[in-house]
């Protein structure tokens, strides 16, 4: 494979400079070390691992997933409005009313309606989308009766989850009027931070069988780096992720008395002690930044901000077509389907910054995990791996738009530099040529 020099101060020009030094007897050892090691060369030979036939579908399935989030966005409001439309949340309000329930049941139970109702109009379309397009891709290993399973499971949590958050939303409208966009940014906060200590514990089981890790290189490897770390290594898990798809990840969850190191199966089985250390360092480098903190704060700003527009559209558009639906404010629990619609609007619009957020704290947790782990090629070739359904080299607009992860290109790399400038006579390895997921 010919290499692959940025344009301008090319190995040509690195050899000639090198040998003037040579002759002032300055530097010579460090140019000499950087002559021998091209970081770009070395990145080159990791991504042609995917062959041209993945690499197009990796590219075709990224692209179109860009696509169906903002179409999905689209059908939220769509569907709203015709639940809206329909009137079954006004004749629910009223005749929970008139039999004198209490405002927080009325809500309660317009909620727990309007989100069945939602859910229930969008299955096709995730069924589409989230079923048989993962299969097209070769990223869905579950049948449909077990695919729609974890569905239903996923839809109660949302009816409990759900119907609880909007009804507290609803009595924050009505106690602060003038502020309710404010504290309710702050109840969201408060809410995802409780979801975060428990969904470890209580939620993630409801999917997958977790397990202890079997004692053996990687378990030990694992406990020596969350030591070095100050993480709690108490409860290291391998969970059956297998049942659903061959991705591979990892994930240091939980707070405080919860936190837990968890593996899935496809991250023990599919790669080597080095990917998979390098996989795990990533993830302790969220834990000790304290980028669940901080994803919190970032989520409950940019809610804030959105309910802050919301407050004020929102009743523009009650004024211009809800009254006519049987509606009297925002704060109306019939009003739901504007609420919802509103935000998934907003949503989409934020989505660049939320991705932002999300990617700058990712490539934070790359370069603990380098650290960390101190595996470069292992990070690269997951780095390669995940790459299988990311599209690996975006033009840097579209990564700094629609990846909420650093690129797989970016990834690896970050990692040849980090090889490059860590590790004593360094050398260049070519991967093996990874599978295609459709040959499954």
């Amino acid at each position: 494979m010919p290499r692959n020099d940025k344009p301008g101060v090319g190995m040509t020009s690195v050899r000639k400079i090198g040998s003037a030094m040579a002759m002032s007897g300055a530097f010579l050892p460090s140019l000499a070390r950087a002559a021998t090691f091209d970081v770009d060369h070395a990145t080159a030979l990791y991504l042609a691992a995917l062959g041209p036939a993945a690499r197009a579908r990796s590219d075709a399935y990224f692209d179109g997933h860009v696509w169906l989030n903002a179409v999905s966005a689209l059908m939220t409001v769509l569907v709203s409005w015709l639940i809206l439309r329909s009137g079954v949340l006004v004749r629910l309000r009223d005749a929970m009313r008139r039999r004198g329930w209490r405002p927080w049941v009325v809500m309660l139970a317009v909620a727990v309606v309007f989100l069945a109702c939602l859910m229930v109009l969008e299955l096709p379309w995730s069924i589409i989308i989230d079923f048989f397009r993962e299969r097209r891709f070769g990223l869905m290993n579950q049948s449909f009766g077990g695919w729609l399973g974890d569905q239903a499971i996923a839809a109660l949590l949302t009816l409990i989850v759900g119907g609880a958050g909007l009804t507290v939303i609803n009595a924050v409208m009505r106690a602060f009027p003038r502020r309710w966009w404010l504290v309710g940014a702050g109840v969201v906060g408060a809410m995802v931070a409780v979801i975060s200590l428990l969904t470890p514990v209580f939620v993630m089981p409801l999917f997958n069988t977790y397990s202890e890790l079997p004692a053996g290189p990687l378990r030990t490897r694992i406990v020596a780096m969350a030591g070095a770390n100050h993480i709690p290594a108490d409860h290291i898990q391998v969970f059956d992720a297998s049942r659903q798809s061959d991705r591979i990840s990892a994930n240091v969850s939980g707070i405080g008395p919860t936190v837990r190191i968890s593996l899935t199966d496809n991250l023990v089985k599919r790669t080597s002690v080095a990917e998979a250390a390098a996989v795990v360092g990533h993830e302790m480098g969220h834990y000790v930044l304290h980028h669940v903190w901080r994803a919190i704060v970032a989520m409950t700003i940019l809610t804030g901000l959105e309910l802050w527009l919301l407050a004020r559209l929102g009743p523009a558009a009650i004024v211009l077509g809800g009254r006519r639906h049987g509606l009297r404010g925002l704060d109306d629990p019939a009003a739901l389907p504007v609420l919802i619609g509103g935000l998934s609007l907003l949503s989409l619009l934020f989505l660049p910054l939320s991705n932002t957020v999300t990617r700058v704290a990712e490539s934070q947790a790359d370069s603990f995990g380098l650290e960390t782990a101190r595996e470069p090629d292992g990070f690269a070739l997951a780095a390669m791996k995940l790459s299988t359904y990311r599209k690996i080299a975006p033009p840097p607009l579209e990564e700094a738009l629609f990846y909420d992860h650093p690129s797989g290109q970016t990834r690896v790399h970050k990692a040849m530099q980090w090889k490059k400038d860590h590790v004593p006579g360094a050398t260049e390895v070519v991967p093996p040529p990874l599978p295609d997921p459709i040959g499954h």
